[in-house]
């Protein structure tokens, strides 16, 4: 007999919080001593999360780390978010705490690849998601979060045929949304495709009554089970509004410490996989509180680009940062 992993389930917050620890008060002593900011995604840790100055989706930290003013930008995510902050704003110095946090997603479409479709068919235009390299973006024509992916991809030309890297799940959600035929590239989030509505079926029966809210990274048939499909960003306010006391998470786990701080008193399950209780991106979980001390004071691991790449990707992206407004 199979036996699988039940749902982690996270109750509401006491009142107060939770005391910051030794470290993370030498976080923040040493944020204010290098004139640094802190950013960080909504899938890493709760004791970084605890110590950012902001903590948000793809999009909303890219505006973050265009208007920042501080001289160090510390990025708690993986290397091609680190990558979108120095692109945005070069005049800062950015940090990532661990510089082999990587995207497997990014991983899967390379720049090599990509410039070779264009080249055998220049009519396409790239929509490019922003888990890619930097590389990727300044030869593709506008950047996409899963935020606002719909409403760029309304304002393409509708004489121009798609391409959609690299993430195929969100394409294919983009599409319905649309009504635009894309081409999709074939990549996909290893965490993201792990759920599956086997293990989602048995999360629903375990929390009868729980909605459940689904990353549009998840496939096609995850997505179909789901009360809402929506970014991180979007997931906030929508588990706000909800007048059930318990709501399914189909994302990373990362997400449900952010969802317990600003929608205090419902309880929040992390949508299991076939394999395991709490769904951990292992790129996103390479931050650690330690290794953000360690880069605040030695100032190091430092994202650098060639003037080349980070121009031409700059162009997309200040065209993702328009058309999103």
């Amino acid at each position: 007999m199979i036996t699988y992993p039940t749902a982690a389930v996270f109750p509401p917050l006491p009142a107060g919080g939770t005391p910051l620890s030794d470290l993370q008060k030498e976080v923040i002593a040493l944020k204010q001593a290098r004139d640094a900011i802190i950013l960080a995604h909504n899938y890493q840790c709760e004791d970084i999360q605890g110590v950012a100055d902001f903590v948000g989706d793809s999009l909303g930290l890219a505006y973050k780390a265009a208007a920042a003013q501080q001289s160090t930008i510390v990025f708690c995510g993986v290397h091609f978010m680190a990558e979108t902050a120095k692109i945005v704003n070069p005049s800062r110095r950015v940090l990532l705490p661990d510089l082999a946090a990587g995207c497997s997603l990014a991983d899967s479409c390379p720049a090599e690849k990509l410039a070779a479709a264009k080249a055998a068919d220049p009519a396409l235009y790239v929509v490019a998601y922003i888990n890619c390299s930097a590389a990727v973006k300044a030869i593709s024509d506008v950047i996409v979060t899963s935020g606002n992916a719909s409403k760029i991809v309304s304002r393409v030309p509708a004489d121009r045929p798609i391409l959609f890297v690299p993430d195929q799940n969100l394409g294919r959600w983009v599409s319905g949304k649309t009504g635009r035929a894309m081409q999709l590239w074939p990549g996909n989030c290893y965490a993201h495709v792990q759920f599956t509505p086997g293990a989602l079926l048995r999360a629903k029966a375990a929390h009868p009554g729980a909605p459940v809210v689904a990353h549009p990274e998840c496939t096609e048939a995850v997505r179909e089970m789901a009360d809402m499909v929506c970014s991180t960003e979007l997931m906030v306010d929508w588990c706000k509004r909800q007048s059930a006391d318990t709501i399914i998470i189909t994302t990373e786990s990362g997400m449900i410490h952010r969802l317990r701080r600003e929608v205090p008193g419902k309880t929040f399950v992390a949508a299991p996989t076939d394999r395991c209780s709490c769904n951990d991106c292992r790129f996103m979980k390479m931050n650690t509180l330690q290794k953000l001390r360690d880069c605040l004071r030695d100032g190091t691991p430092e994202i650098t680009l060639t003037e080349e790449i980070r121009s031409a990707a700059e162009v997309p992206l200040r065209r993702m940062l328009e058309w999103s407004l």
